[in-house]
């Protein structure tokens, strides 16, 4: 499913109204009865309940003013605070207002800091809480008043649902703007946004719940899809594309390039992520003093013993019979344990430029490449780089914190300017091409951020790109796979102590249920609620 801009979304509602002709009352109406309905099935407030709505100046507030008139129709007491001087209030909110100011609904001006102690009683008594204060368009930090009132409604114990987005996040970003209302569910509007899926703020989000409001396909038409939030659909009729005539060859042949002193557990995961992608051969290329280690640990790949440097990391001598070794090869996974050795890493940037079939590059091939990125204009096959955001600041030269304050920005910025291919890993991974589609992939928990899990990840993605398959598909599956994994094993072994190499045992399975069109968790996908009716 797409997922859109704060803009993007607001230019779809003003299209629907101006070119169109469908009144912005109508969109607001759609908006929150659907939200109401939602609200009424997750928490399930009784005849008893008391309800209170906190609403801003804004349309977010006039969603807030019709649900209070759809809740006080389902028999549930509601009460609204509207955090602003009532004659501010214009607009569609304005019209809703009035309609609620005729029905024997409670309504309370508290537009400052000194009449909050009615509204701070209020919320304290009150069962559950939604947020209506601010919407999709903030762009400045939260201050004063807002502030207060959503920072004391965080340290309560209350139920809140948010409308559209928890006040204070960031619609484009994900990032908290001062302070931000933490939502055990959130309804939104015509697409998800992408804040609402990247971290922070999908951590404030809880639940996250769609309603389609009404916007017409020849409006949201108009507008390039720029991000989507991965699914199956996006993916699995790859896992149908092969006969039963097939044989090894026809699945392709990795060679993987990895490992040093000390190191050898980084090479085993990548051959054994890609073995279980389904690559019809791998060839595991490893400094000639670790061969005899790496050939015991690995039954089904295939090691080749290359020159090395005194520490026992590839050296540049290894060049030529690399050279030789890329023929008949399909893909190439380059990185993992190869260590910073000088030479080992001059040897690395040779090879990026001169690879002439699809590649991944991760760990200390990324750190090679950090001394001369440029080297990326040169390759021939295609690449995509696989950095978590450490690597992602020695690529780039910024902040770890300027990345992760950005990360949808960063990643669009790398390839455009590259011309690779990037999985940007993390909690929400992104997956982004040059000049195409952004994917946020929604699959994958803490138990992935252990030592190999990402050598883990290569190895899949390298198996893909052996099995000729396209270098975006193949990016979009391994990080979805390799999520997915890691939720599977939890679901019995928790999130704590799941190793690297238990990953790749599961993937035969998980894309046995993928390609039959079962999902294999006891959970529903994670972007289920995204289709929540109307």
């Amino acid at each position: 499913m797409r997922l859109v801009k704060s803009f993007e979304m607001r230019e779809m509602d003003r299209l629907t109204i101006h070119e169109l002709g469908i009144p912005g009352a109508v969109l607001m109406e759609n908006a929150a009865r659907g939200a109401t309905r939602i609200f009424l099935d997750h928490f399930k407030p009784s005849k008893d309940d008391h309800v209170v709505i906190l609403c801003g100046r804004g349309n977010n507030g006039g969603d807030g003013y019709v649900m209070a008139r759809y809740i006080k129709e389902a028999g549930v007491a509601v009460t609204v605070i509207v955090l602003s001087e009532l004659k501010t209030i214009s607009g569609d909110a304005r019209i809703n207002l009035d309609v609620i100011q005729h029905m024997d609904i409670e309504i309370l001006e508290i537009p400052d800091p000194k009449k909050w102690f009615k509204g701070r009683r209020m919320v304290k008594a009150c069962d559950a809480i939604i947020d209506g204060i601010l919407g999709t368009g903030l762009n400045s930090p939260v201050r004063g008043f807002y502030r207060k009132v959503i920072e004391e409604v965080n340290l309560l114990d209350k139920p809140v649902m948010s409308i559209d987005i928890p006040s204070g996040l960031n619609a484009d970003t994900g990032q908290i703007m001062g302070a931000a209302m933490k939502a055990d569910l959130t309804v939104t509007f015509g697409f998800p946004k992408i804040g609402q899926l990247i971290f922070p703020g999908a951590g404030l989000v809880g639940r996250l719940a769609r309603v389609d409001i009404g916007i017409p396909e020849s409006i949201s038409r108009q507008f390039p899809e720029s991000t989507r939030i991965s699914e199956p659909d996006d993916f699995h009729f790859l896992f149908h594309t092969e006969g039963q005539d097939i044989h090894k060859g026809s699945r392709g042949h990795l060679l993987v390039l990895a490992g040093s002193t000390g190191k050898t557990g980084a090479a085993t995961l990548t051959a054994l992520g890609a073995l279980r992608a389904g690559a019809g051969l791998v060839t595991l290329g490893v400094p000639k003093t670790l061969n005899s280690i790496l050939e015991g640990k690995l039954t089904e790949a295939m090691t080749v013993p290359l020159p090395e440097t005194p520490e026992g990391s590839l050296s540049l001598k290894a060049e030529k019979e690399i050279n030789m070794l890329m023929e008949g090869k399909t893909a190439l996974a380059l990185g993992p344990g190869l260590s910073t050795h000088p030479e080992t890493m001059a040897l690395v940037r040779k090879i990026v430029k001169t690879c002439r079939v699809p590649m991944v590059i991760d760990a200390d091939g990324l750190n090679a490449l950090s001394e001369d990125i440029k080297a990326l204009t040169k390759c021939k096959g295609g690449v995509i780089l696989t950095p978590h955001p450490g690597e992602m600041g020695r690529l780039t030269g910024l902040k770890i914190s300027d990345i992760q304050d950005d990360r949808v920005g960063t990643a669009q910025r790398f390839v455009e300017e590259y011309g690779c291919h990037l999985i940007l890993k993390g909690a929400r991974t992104l997956i982004a091409e040059p000049g195409g589609t952004l994917y946020v992939n929604p699959t994958g928990n803490p138990a992935l951020s252990s030592g190999g899990s990402g050598d883990v990840l290569t190895g899949l993605l390298g198996g893909f790109l052996a099995r000729r398959w396209p270098m975006k598909e193949s990016g979009i599956t391994a990080a979805y796979l390799h999520g997915l994994a890691a939720d599977y094993l939890s679901e019995d072994m928790g999130q704590t102590g799941l190793l690297a190499g238990e990953l790749p045992d599961v993937f035969p399975e998980l894309m046995h249920a993928l390609a039959l069109g079962e999902w294999p968790l006891q959970n529903p996908p994670p972007h289920a609620d995204l289709y929540h009716p109307l």
